[in-house]
């Protein structure tokens, strides 16, 4: 858990960073956003990565972490804002399931 939180946090600073200094700034607001999105991504992937998660519950929190970005994202900003923050969400947690893929343990913590 402890390491989740760090990826999560390290995934926020990083992505929020490139964002707002590489990329073209959309404001501070929004690429902190956008960057919690891709931490939130990449630190539930990795909690995830356990066996005592079966595929389908793997699957539904990885929804309701969608969900909850969406709703943060609509509050905060508006829908057509808040949708990419999905579909990065979603690239960072199916990029990590594919790196796994291809080791034995099927899984990037062993």
């Amino acid at each position: 858990m402890k390491r989740a939180l760090i990826y999560l946090l390290a995934g926020t600073l990083i992505s929020s960073l490139l964002n707002y200094f590489l990329l073209g700034s959309q404001g501070w607001a929004l690429d902190l956003y956008y960057g919690f999105a891709f931490g939130s991504a990449w630190g539930m992937a990795y909690f995830l990565d356990d066996e005592k998660f079966s595929l389908p519950q793997k699957l539904g929190i990885s929804f309701i972490g969608m969900a909850l970005l969406v709703v943060i994202g609509i509050f905060l900003f508006d829908l057509e804002k808040a949708v990419p923050s999905v579909i990065k969400f979603s690239m960072v947690f199916v990029a990590y399931y594919v790196f796994a893929s291809f080791k034995n343990s099927k899984s990037l913590r062993k």
